[in-house]
């Protein structure tokens, strides 16, 4: 079962999610897509690895996530955004070969037996992108959240902390 939780930065999709996975598990897994890249990312993932206690267990994977060791498991996967964005780069900033990747591994985990919660960004939904990539990245991240809510049993969309249910 997929669940699919999506909102603005700092809206608490993660929160959210993690406490979801928790009420259906004692021992959930939560999969890291990040490449850390300079200091600042690095203290946000500290913070994000402080939100989770011993019950959790972590796995990073920037591109193959279907292939962890996830079957059967709660997961919550954090986030689409990052993960977007590491095959944005790995197919030079194509978008339909990126979609095409990113819809491959969730059909590839929509397959597997387990529940994930897959977080991820409206970026659509502020400021106008400035540049070119910037805007082929906020189209195609849109196209992917269509999809994967699409795929979803359920979507909650986050707004100030409050969880809002756009498809149950």
């Amino acid at each position: 079962m997929i669940y699919f939780i999506t909102g603005g930065a700092r809206s608490g999709k993660s929160s959210y999610a993690q406490k979801a996975a928790l009420s259906l598990s004692d021992n959930p897994v939560y999969v890291a897509t990040a490449n850390v890249m300079d200091n600042e990312f690095e203290e946000r993932v500290t913070r994000h690895k402080a939100d989770r206690d011993e019950r959790w267990t972590t796995l990073e994977e920037p591109l193959y996530i279907s292939k962890l060791p996830i079957a059967d498991r709660v997961v919550v996967l954090d986030c689409v955004t990052l993960w977007l964005t590491n095959f944005f780069f790995k197919y030079k900033q194509d978008i339909q070969s990126s979609l095409d990747a990113l819809k491959k591994e969730v059909d590839e985990l929509d397959n597997l037996p387990g529940t994930f919660f897959i977080v991820s960004n409206e970026i659509g939904m502020g400021l106008h992108a400035d540049s070119e990539m910037g805007r082929k990245f906020v189209d195609l991240q849109g196209w992917a959240n269509q999809y994967i809510a699409g795929k979803a049993e359920k979507a909650v969309f986050m707004v100030a902390g409050i969880p809002v249910s756009v498809k149950s």
